[in-house]
């Protein structure tokens, strides 16, 4: 029964019933008993067995075509080798809770025709508790299965049918107690129509019995999330009516009739799983065959890991910056997939912007297997549609009307729990990702995704239809880069969801410049602890790299962690790099205006990094006057369409195919923007203090490109630290810079700096990079005695902290504190996450809570509007499509600061009603003189500064 051909000529469910010799009465009950209304299923009531018939035709298609080799694998070990049958059980009896009174009384035509069938019950006991048809499925089925099956796997198949709208309940609320039996349906005439409803799908899919389904083996917690993603990825398919149009009659309902459905549905929609079996790629250079270029020793090292291990492994990969650490990625998740049945992959980037250029990366990578691959990456995250690239692959349309759907939304009109699909037809000129991918919390389940590393955290996260974000996980390779860039608050979702990861053996690869060993520590002993289905974290033996570069390799073996460290050269010989304070603590940074004015002064680039936006700006004021033209400001304040246009021309004329396009003389003036994956090539780096590691990854943008011409007083690399201001005691440290990172890390690496310069004034790059990590993250002491109280104070103020972050994380994690080895998804959501309604309360869920807010900025001119860049809107804001662009360049995030005032004072324009891509969108209007008033602060827009604000005089 493995193919797709499997169970033709199957009977129809008459022929079924009368094999099972039904009744009569319970024959015309089942063709009574509904599952859509009319009202939903395209003008006719679709019958409850119909509806669970079309999802098991649904599902054998995910099995021929979609679902990746590892999965198909655990399937079988499941079942004891009939796993495409039991997938698709389970997927056909998700809805079996609608043959229940609760759900049956919601449509007055169809609860006419069920009790004409002879089935009862009082109306007026059902207005007394609300019954939800997924909870009642599982109760239905611990009442069916019980006295056939062993309790351990009625205890697991359950939760996947109570759960398959979003959430898990706890045993308890389905407990003899806890249930309505008027709402279950009191009697032995609804017992019978349930338990024959159960039957007749058993015998359409082709068991033998109920009996029969019975699995072999228990899966495990993950494993189990990801069979409940994949049965709701069934259901909603098989729920739109466009394609299942109603069955109205019991002669028309079949297993044959629902597959004819679900292939032309299939067809229509587009769907398409990615590598399948994916070859052996044998024992090449890789890195060669797929990018043109021979792999370094790094590159060759991980590479020579990923085919020795025998199980599926986390890898962190640490290595200087440029030394090719996403191509080596790349590379090893193509032999982690063919050696352990991964369909795709998955790379998370810290930012939207670092994910646009990943997003090139992959396709062009993809293009290498031949085929069509490299069109099937999805884009993930809130801004793709300004990337050129991606508009370009997708089809007109499809983003709008697959992201604005609401999952939370009334599908049937009468039962408020349904879910409003939005699924959208395969355009003929389509030649990106599939449609139906598009939608809301549907992205991760394409086979080839590229997206911010919040998609991952995402499903650390105890929320609704977390099954479905995890089920895409985890048929694929895992890659997240720059994963220095988690904060405590961050890396608790992280580690969360390599606890899962571990546990259902996805292979993750995990990139960083370095890291320090508490946090390689807490990565390691969570996926292991995971994969080994130990309860809670454990203490695991995670020995210090030896080199530099280096790859951690982890995994459980014959119930026995292993970690191997492996180190070699770096690609690049050692450079020396000169340090030098600056000291300023000001505001508006006069005083390192005047002095990257003096670095280039006869030519050259300067990047100067600053720790606040207020500071940038005035940098930028500076220079600007000094060299009009030459300056270019990136900050996180620009509106989308400015800082689209700014980076990429700082990549053009800095980049590693610069060539003749580099200029002169260029100062790039930016915040934490410069920090990852910005692959520019400067002369002279101006950094504010920050914390050493991303102190690191700034001067990673330093000489970072062979053969670059420089003028000659700039041939060595040098860094001057400047936000701070160096003394006989301790250093005052920029007040900005406190707030961000606070003072403790930022007196450690002040320290290893003013050693240094009593030292030589040099580091050697890349070479002593792991060493001023572990330096400054270590416990050992590093402040000259003299700052021994302020240190002290600072420790106990960052470990407060730090602790109370941790903490307030744990309210979203996905298990709660002691219930890792739980078997089963029984009460998984027993607090479900409150106010998280979409991807941007998710975003504040799992960035620290520091919900910030996007607003698109228009101008008010006479009567009517205009977009940020003077296109002209109609009078109440409408956008035709050919000035859509400039509006939505105009889109720009708000400080923190403005979020509360933002909230309650914005909203979106009046014309934008009912526009796909508008209509959610809060508008800050600027009058006529260019200000607005938000909340106690002024804010304006300077084509040149990006967002201004400052305090209203009046406020």
């Amino acid at each position: 029964m493995g193919s797709e051909a499997a169970g033709r000529g199957v009977l129809p469910a008459l022929e079924v019933m009368q094999q099972l010799s039904l009744s009569a009465e319970v024959v015309e009950r089942l063709g009574a008993v509904w599952g859509k209304s009319a009202g939903k299923a395209s003008g006719a009531m679709h019958l409850l067995l119909g509806h669970l018939l079309d999802t098991a035709a649904v599902a054998e298609l995910m099995w021929d075509r979609y679902l990746a080799p590892r999965t198909k694998r655990l399937l079988e070990v499941v079942s004891g080798g009939r796993g495409r049958m039991l997938f698709v059980w389970l997927c056909a009896v998700h809805d079996v809770g609608k043959a229940t009174p609760a759900f049956q009384e919601l449509d007055a035509a169809g609860a006419a025709r069920v009790r004409a069938s002879g089935l009862f019950w009082r109306s007026a006991a059902l207005k007394s508790k609300r019954w939800r048809h997924d909870k009642a499925g599982g109760r239905l089925l611990m009442d069916v299965l019980g006295p056939e099956w062993g309790p351990e796997h009625v205890g697991w198949v359950w939760p996947l049918i109570a759960g398959h709208h979003g959430a898990f309940p706890s045993a308890g609320v389905l407990g003899d107690r806890a249930v309505p039996r008027e709402h279950q349906g009191r009697g032995a005439q609804w017992g019978e129509v349930q338990r024959a409803l159960v039957e007749v799908v058993t015998r359409c899919v082709g068991f033998g019995g109920v009996a029969d389904v019975c699995p072999r083996v228990v899966p495990s917690r993950a494993e189990q999330l990801e069979l409940s993603g994949l049965i709701v990825m069934a259901d909603w398919i098989a729920s739109d009516s466009r394609y299942f149009p109603g069955l109205d009659r019991i002669e028309r309902v079949g297993l044959g009739v629902s597959r004819d459905r679900a292939r032309a549905a299939w067809e229509v929609l587009g769907l398409r799983g990615g590598w399948g079996v994916l070859p052996d790629p044998g024992d090449g250079d890789l890195v060669e065959v797929r990018f043109g270029q021979r792999g370094r020793a790094s590159q060759d090292q991980l590479v020579s890991f990923v085919r020795e291990v025998s199980v599926p492994s986390l890898c962190i990969v640490e290595g200087p910056m440029g030394e090719g650490k996403t191509k080596a990625a790349l590379v090893a998740a193509e032999v982690l997939a063919a050696r352990f049945g991964c369909d795709g992959v998955f790379v998370g980037m810290p930012t939207q912007a670092t994910s646009d250029p990943m997003y090139s990366q992959v396709r062009r990578w993809l293009r290498e297997f031949g085929g069509d691959l490299e069109s099937q990456v999805a884009l993930l995250h809130g801004k793709r549609m300004f990337n050129p690239e991606w508009r370009k692959a997708s089809a007109p349309g499809a983003e709008a009307e697959g992201e604005c759907c609401s999952e939370d939304s009334s599908f049937d009109g009468i039962d408020e729990d349904d879910e409003l699909y939005g699924i959208v037809s395969r355009q003929a000129e389509r030649y990106g990702p599939i449609d139906w991918f598009l939608g809301r919390k549907r992205g991760l389940l394409c086979s080839f995704a590229v997206g911010t590393v919040d998609q991952l955290l995402f499903a650390a996260t105890r929320t609704r239809h977390v099954m479905l974000r995890f089920a895409g996980l985890a048929g694929k390779v895992v890659i997240i880069d720059e994963v220095h860039a988690a904060d405590v608050y961050m890396q608790q979702f992280l580690v969360e969801a390599l606890r899962w990861l571990g546990q259902v053996r996805v292979p993750v690869v995990l990139l960083s410049a370095t890291l320090p060993l508490a946090q390689r520590r807490a990565l390691v002993e969570a996926y292991v602890s995971g994969q080994a289905g130990w309860a809670g974290p454990v203490d695991v033996e995670v020995p210090e790299p030896g080199g530099y570069p280096s790859i951690t390799g982890a995994y459980v073996q014959d119930g026995r962690a292993e970690v191997v460290c492996r180190s070699t050269e770096s690609w690049r010989n050692a450079y020396p790099v000169a340090l030098e304070w600056l000291p300023d603590v000001s505001v508006d940074g006069g005083v390192v205006a005047e002095r990257t004015a003096r670095e280039v002064a006869d030519g050259g680039v300067a990047l100067v990094v600053l720790n606040t936006v207020e500071r940038a700006q005035g940098v930028f004021r500076a220079l600007d006057a000094r060299f009009p033209g030459e300056v270019h400001l990136l900050h996180g304040r620009l509106c989308t369409a400015h800082r689209a246009d700014r980076t990429a021309v700082c990549l053009e004329r800095l980049g590693p195919a610069a060539g003749a396009a580099r200029p002169e003389r260029m100062i790039v003036v930016a915040t934490q923007l410069a920090e990852q994956s910005f692959d520019i090539d400067a002369d002279v780096l101006l950094t504010d203090l920050a914390p050493i590691d991303l102190l690191l990854q700034r001067i990673g943008r330093l000489h970072r490109h062979e053969g670059t011409a420089r003028p000659a007083v700039l041939a060595m690399p040098r860094v001057v630290v400047t936000g701070v201001a160096p003394g006989e005691g301790v250093p005052a440290l920029h007040g900005g810079s406190e707030a961000v990172y606070g003072r403790f890390r930022l007196l450690r690496t002040a320290a290893v700096i003013e050693r240094t310069l009593t030292e030589g004034g040099t580091w050697s790059i890349p070479s002593q990079v792991p060493g001023l990590v572990t330096e400054v993250y270590g416990d050992g002491a590093v402040c000259p005695s003299s700052w021994g109280e302020a240190e002290e104070k600072a420790r106990v103020k960052w470990e407060a902290s730090e602790r109370d972050r941790a903490a307030a994380a744990e309210a979203f994690l996905l298990a709660a504190r002691g219930e890792w080895s739980r078997p089963t998804l029984s009460g998984l959501h027993y607090g479900q996450t409150a106010g998280v309604g979409d991807e941007k309360d998710l975003e504040a869920v799992v960035r620290d809570g520091k919900r910030s807010v996007e607003v698109v900025i228009v101008r008010r001119r006479g009567g009517g509007y205009t977009a940020l860049d003077g296109a002209a809107l109609g009078v109440h804001g409408e956008a035709s499509e050919h000035v859509l662009d400039e509006v939505l360049g105009g889109t720009t995030r708000l400080p923190a600061k403005l979020t509360k005032a933002a909230e309650s004072e914005l909203r979106p324009l009046d014309g934008w009603r009912g526009h796909p891509w508008l209509e959610h969108s809060l508008a800050l209007v600027l009058g006529e003189d260019g200000m607005a008033r938000l909340g106690e602060w002024e804010v304006s827009y300077d084509p040149r500064l990006g967002l201004v604000m400052r305090a209203s005089l009046t406020g």
